[in-house]
């Protein structure tokens, strides 16, 4: 989309193989995987000169599922992740639209919802 010059926000890629490392290592990072990760926000954080977490300033940041070669209805994804309480009271002091920012939390609410618990293993005591 970029050599296209549509507009596209930074992002960076978790591998098949970084998945594929942490479930081999018992659902643990492997040494030097959680720093990538932290690396990789601190580099959109930079670009975009929002700080993850910050209410004042908060990087909003979308997770999207896909695979090298992807199928119809195989992308999941999960917007707004950042959000939380306090970022959610900032935004409402920045935009000043009070119903926008819940539509935003309850749109991360409802697709972590949806998305991540699918894949989370139940356990019944």
């Amino acid at each position: 989309m970029t050599r296209l010059g549509v507009p596209v926000p930074p992002g960076f890629t978790v591998t098949t193989r970084a998945c594929n490392c942490y479930l081999q290592a018992n659902e643990s990072f492997p040494p030097g995987m959680w720093e990538q990760e932290l690396d990789a926000v601190k580099a959109i954080e930079k670009a975009t000169g929002k700080t993850f977490g910050d209410p004042s300033n908060p990087l909003l940041v979308s997770c999207r599922s896909g695979a090298k070669f992807s199928m119809p209805g195989m992308m999941d994804t999960i917007l707004n992740i950042g959000l939380n309480d306090q970022v959610v009271e900032g935004m409402i002091g920045l935009t000043s639209d009070e119903r926008f920012v819940y539509d935003l939390y309850r749109r991360l609410v409802q697709m972590f919802g949806s998305v991540v618990t699918r894949y989370v293993r139940i356990v019944v005591a």
